[in-house]
Formats: structure tokens, sequence, C-alpha cells
């Protein structure tokens, strides 16, 4: 399930293209009430909405083996979000990855996550940079009830990942792109306080499906 495109609102316009042009290096483009920004094969389209409530989740996947390349790349730009003293985060043992978290715009969780399922390693020579921001690899969601939307997903070929849904936390799609189904009111790990709210969600998957939420 490969994420094309997402189509999100914001509250700060300015600060989200800033920071993915300004800090993560990124290619954007500035229209009026709305940016978007390339991020490898995938397409992030921000709109203004004052109105939005909670905060975003959005992942972005690393080529295999540039873990700690990412990791040098990134906190040179922004700092790292721990928990309990670890900032580095190796995935469930059925999602054979790991991950860096920080802090986006607008209050919104980003991570970096190396999947070693995939077959994309880069050459390590070659150093770290926007470049190896493969494409968008998550895409968070807050919806009213996460099993029942879980279930009609999976009634159209989106099937959960890696492990059953939970009433409050359920991926589905698989190794290449996954929508986070979460409970309103549910916080974005690694934190306590960033908080996932219902919201205007597009996305877009290769093959021209497009998902509305």
């Amino acid at each position: 399930m490969e994420i094309t495109h997402a189509v999100l609102a914001t509250r700060a316009l300015d600060e989200t293209a800033d920071f993915y042009e300004r800090v993560l290096g990124l290619h954007v483009a500035r229209e009026p009430g709305e940016v978007t920004v390339a991020v490898g094969a995938s397409v992030l389209v921000f709109q203004q909405d004052a109105d939005e409530e909670g905060c975003q989740h959005l992942a972005f996947t690393i080529p295999t083996g540039s873990f700690a390349a990412a990791r040098r790349w990134l906190e040179s730009r922004v700092s790292l979000l721990g928990l309990g003293g670890v900032d580095e985060f190796e995935g469930p043992p059925s999602w054979n990855s790991m991950s860096l978290y920080f802090e986006g715009p607008d209050g919104s969780i980003l991570e970096l996550i190396e999947r070693r399922d995939l077959d994309n390693a880069a050459d390590a020579a070659a150093g770290f940079g926007p470049e190896q921001l493969l494409c968008v690899s998550e895409v968070g969601v807050a919806v009213p009830d996460v099993l029942d939307t879980a279930a009609k997903l999976a009634a159209t070929g989106i099937e959960p990942y890696a492990n059953p849904p939970g009433e409050a936390f359920a991926p589905v799609g698989d190794v290449r792109g996954l929508i986070i189904l979460v409970s309103p009111g549910r916080a974005w790990f690694p934190t306590q306080t960033r908080l996932a709210a219902p919201g205007r969600v597009k996305v877009g998957l290769a093959g021209g499906r497009v998902l509305r939420f």
C-alpha cells in the first residue's frame, strides 16, 4: 500500500511551510491557503484551517541501513523526542523496524522509520540528506470507532498490519504504507500531551485509490 499523497489541515500554514523547507530541506510549493511538500515518492498537501483540532502524526521511510546516519542528520536540525531516557525505538518484533521521533510544525509528531523488510538499502558512503526521506510511510488518523473503521477497510482489501486491531490503535496497510487508526484523545507516541483529534484527512494510494476520513 504505497501512499502517493495525503491532504491534511493545519492551523499554521507558514510555520508548516518553513519547517519542511528550512528544517528538513524538502521542496515546498506555496499557494494561497495551502502548501505542497514533496517527500520522495509522496506528496503532502497542507490546507489552512484555523478550526483544526488536535495534533497530527506522519512517518517517513528511510533506507535500510541508514539509521545511524539519519540520526546524525536529524539531531543537527531538531531535538529528538524520547521516553524514559530512550530516543531510539525498536518496533514490535512483527514490524522489524527502528524509529526516531521529533516534533514538527503545528504540534505534529513526526517520525523517521527504517523498515528492514523493505529492499531499499542506500549507499552508506553517500551520506544522509532530504533525498533519503523516501516516502510517506504512515499517516495518523483519529476516528470515532477504530475497530469498526478497521473492519470496513479490511472488507475493501486494506488489512490490519502485523497485529490484530485494538479499540484505541490499529495500523492498517502493509510495510510500504500504513494508516494509523487511533481513538480521539489518544496521545501520539512517545508523548503524553500531543493528542489525536478527528479532522479532514485524505490519503491517495498507488493505483489511484483515495481514502477519506
